[in-house]
C-alpha cells in the first residue's frame, strides 16, 4: 500500500513539473492555501476549504500537488523564495572579502522584510513552522537551510581561523542569524517596544550595516586576542 501511494505521489509531482507556470488553477490554488495554511496552520486547515476559496474542485489538488501535504511543501517553498534564498546564495557565491560577503548575505535577507506587494502570509507560514513544524519542513532545511548554514560556517570559520564546525564557530554564525531574524520575525514585538521603527528600505540598510559592523567588530576582536589567522578565501572553480 505504501508503495502505491508513493507512486500517486511520483506521478502527482511528475504532472506538477510538467504544468505550465501560469496555470491559472495552481496559482489560485497556491494563493489562497497560502493565506489558510498561514492564518490557521498546516493541521487545522482543510483542503475542502482551500478548493471552496479558490473555487476549485478537490480533484485539482490532487492532479496538480498529489495531496495537501504536497500543496502545503510547494507553498512553503514559496515563502522561502519569498525570503530571498536565492539572492542570500548569491551573495556566497560572490567573489569579494569575506566581510563583504558577510554584509550582502545580511543585506540580502534583511531586504526581504520591504518588498513591495508581498503578502504577509509568507512570513507568518514561516513562523508556523518554527513553533510546529511539519514533514515538509525537514525537507526543505535539508535541502536549502543546512546548505547555506554550512557555507556561513566555512565564511565565519575562516574569518576567525577555527574549522567550520568548530563550536565557536557555530555560535558566531547563529549570533549573526539571530540577529537578523529579530528582525524578520518579531514584527508585533518589535512593534510594541519601538513603535517609530517604519521598514522602510532606507532604514532596512541601516540595520543591515549596524548588523553587519556588530557582527565584524566582534570577529575581528576574536581573532585579534586569540591569534588566529583567517586562511585566504579559495576560489572557486567556475570564477
Amino acid at each position: 500500500m505504501n508503495s502505491n501511494r508513493s507512486q500517486v505521489k511520483l506521478k502527482a509531482a511528475r504532472r506538477t513539473r510538467r504544468q505550465p507556470a501560469s496555470d491559472p488553477t495552481r496559482e489560485k490554488l497556491l494563493d489562497v492555501a497560502g493565506q489558510i495554511f498561514a492564518d490557521r496552520g498546516y493541521k487545522a486547515a482543510t483542503i475542502r476549504e482551500i478548493c471552496v476559496a479558490a473555487g476549485a474542485n478537490v480533484a485539482a489538488v490532487n492532479y496538480h500537488f498529489g495531496d495537501k501535504l504536497g500543496l502545503y511543501t510547494e507553498v512553503l517553498q514559496q515563502s522561502l523564495r519569498a525570503a530571498e534564498v536565492e539572492a542570500v546564495q548569491s551573495a556566497l557565491d560572490q567573489n569579494a572579502s569575506p566581510e563583504d560577503i558577510l554584509r550582502a548575505v545580511i543585506r540580502a535577507r534583511l531586504r526581504s522584510i520591504c518588498r513591495g506587494g508581498l503578502p504577509d502570509w509568507h512570513f507568518r507560514i514561516l513562523s508556523h513552522e518554527l513553533v510546529q513544524p511539519t514533514p515538509a519542513f525537514p525537507q526543505l532545511i535539508n535541502k536549502v537551510g543546512r546548505p547555506i548554514f554550512k557555507r556561513l560556517l566555512e565564511l565565519i570559520g575562516g574569518m576567525i581561523g577555527l574549522p567550520p564546525n568548530d563550536d565557536k564557530t557555530r555560535l558566531c554564525a547563529i549570533s549573526v542569524m539571530g540577529q537578523i531574524l529579530a528582525y524578520v520575525f518579531t514584527g508585533p514585538l518589535l512593534a510594541g517596544v519601538w513603535p517609530e521603527l517604519t521598514m522602510t528600505p532606507e532604514q532596512v540598510e541601516r540595520i543591515a550595516d549596524h548588523i553587519g559592523d556588530f557582527s565584524l567588530s566582534y570577529l575581528q576582536e576574536f581573532r585579534s586576542k586569540h591569534g588566529a589567522v583567517a586562511p585566504v578565501r579559495k576560489r572557486r572553480v567556475n570564477e
